[in-house]
């Protein structure tokens, strides 16, 4: 057959002498290579292509002659993996035999030279195999399509530990903004209940209706002064200005000044607007006044305090649908920043005690993607990340634009991947983790997402103090499967 895949005059079959020279079939009685030489056909096939990965698997090919490659695709390039002249070696639908749906081939093949191949009918191959050797059918069958089954419940297990784990983490961190806002609300409660009673003694002492409207704009402006204050002082500074504002309560007679000036401190007031105030507040009510201030002030800390964890609660909320994808589409354009933080967010307990470094090129476009399962690569390259930093070390985490490629570079100062290990990461079941605490699968599904499922590339490098795993996603959407 020429490479346009014209049937050429080439006789059919391979005399059964010949068939025994090839190793595949030299153990084979002669009655079994008649009947191979009867039901096969040898092609001629000119330098090029052969099949292509993801064509349905038609053909068993066994070269005779020449030289071939193996390719695999990963993007938009095919990869050789396999290059070879030996005489006997196979490929093509070399698993013909297993029952099931249609099946493609996995692989390409490329004749570098002018090849001769004897050449199987998937369905004679199958029905060969079957007939010939039925027990190692069965075994193979088994040991095929167990593996296949024990990948996928493994792999279902270790998405369920990973979400049992970002879980447990969300919930300890939705724990300390609630616990806080709870807190809060009930130390606010007292300074209410205070406040009022410190307006009706203030009011007991008849005081006009000047100098009560005096004292509520006292009241706004200690409100609006503790709203802008933004807490910034060092522990030196803060010191300083509560014993300044303790000497004027005492010096003015204000008893307990000790107790009020941390608080009035707290929001932004001082000595200078403490004469201010003396000024405006009618002759002995002044340390009644200084105490309805400081509750004032304390009411607006402690609002703030609860509305930043409340806004803590709905960040951590939004980074957990953003992570989980649940109310958006399986697949569509996203801006990649955005699951590399929800996921931070999501593994925040994990890396306590790691700096993270965020080197982020802004002006990437949008990436066609099924987000939902970016996020999982992320979760398993920066959980593996931070277990090898063991709590002290430096995630960076860094995206560019590479020609036609988003990259995503995620990098961490570990010990590193032993040279011999380095090529194994991404096979199944494969784990530097002691016993118990990894399935070896969180790489090789990243692996299948990006290259499989986005046409992207992922692969490591290590060395002692940094390990890097890249991540390049195609601009263009994958051809559907």
């Amino acid at each position: 057959m020429t490479v346009d895949g014209t049937p050429d005059t080439a006789p059919r079959g391979l005399a059964t002498k010949e068939l025994r020279t090839l190793f595949l079939f030299e153990r084979l009685t002669d009655d079994q290579l008649q009947w191979l030489s009867d039901n096969s056909r040898i092609e001629h096939i000119d330098a090029g292509r052969v099949y292509v990965e993801g064509e349905p698997a038609e053909c068993f090919y066994v070269l005779l002659e020449g030289e071939v490659a193996l390719l695999r695709r990963v993007g938009p390039d095919d990869v050789e993996t396999t290059r070879t002249t030996q005489r006997g070696v196979y490929a093509g639908a070399t698993q013909a035999y297993v029952d099931e749906a249609e099946q493609r081939y996995t692989t390409s093949m490329r004749a570098l030279v002018p090849s001769t191949f004897l050449v199987l009918p998937a369905d004679t191959f199958a029905t060969m195999i079957r007939e010939w050797f039925p027990m190692a059918v069965h075994l193979l069958e088994g040991l095929f399509l167990g593996m296949r089954s024990s990948q996928a419940v493994v792999g279902q297990r270790e998405r369920l530990v990973a979400l049992g784990s970002l879980t447990a983490g969300l919930t300890h961190e939705l724990n300390n903004p609630a616990a806080a806002a709870v807190r809060a609300t009930a130390a606010l409660r007292e300074r209410v209940a205070g406040m009022r009673h410190k307006l009706a003694l203030l009011a007991d002492g008849h005081l006009p209706s000047e100098s009560m409207r005096e004292l509520v704009e006292l009241q706004e402006e200690a409100a609006e002064r503790t709203a802008k204050s933004t807490g910034e002082l060092s522990p030196m500074e803060t010191s300083d200005r509560e014993d300044a504002m303790a000497d004027w309560l005492d010096d003015h007679d204000v008893r307990g000044g000790y107790e009020l000036a941390p608080v009035l401190v707290a929001g932004g007031l001082d000595p200078a607007w403490a004469d201010e105030a003396s000024e405006r507040v009618p002759a002995g009510l002044l340390e009644g006044a200084m105490r309805w201030l400081a509750y004032t002030v304390e009411t607006e800390n402690l609002m703030r305090e609860i509305e930043d964890s409340v806004h803590r609660i709905s960040g951590l909320v939004g980074a957990a649908r953003q992570y989980s994808q649940m109310d958006r589409a399986p697949f569509q354009l996203i801006d990649i920043h955005d699951g590399i933080k929800s996921t931070l967010v999501m593994l925040s307990g994990k890396l306590k005690g790691l700096q993270v470094v965020k080197d982020f090129d802004r002006t990437l476009p949008t990436v066609p993607a099924y987000p939902g399962e970016l996020n999982q690569v992320w979760t398993n390259i920066i959980d593996n990340a931070a277990a090898a930093m063991a709590g002290e070390g430096t995630l960076t985490i860094r995206t560019r634009l590479d020609d036609d490629c988003v990259t995503v570079d995620i990098a961490d100062t570990g010990p590193g991947i032993p040279p011999d290990l380095v090529g194994r990461v991404f096979e199944p079941f494969f784990t530097t983790k002691p016993v118990g605490e990894g399935t070896g699968l969180g790489l090789d599904i990243s692996w299948r997402i990006v290259v499989n499922r986005h046409r992207g590339d992922l692969r490591v490098t290590s060395q002692p103090g940094e390990t890097v795993f890249t991540v390049r996603l195609p601009l263009t959407p994958p051809a559907e499967d």
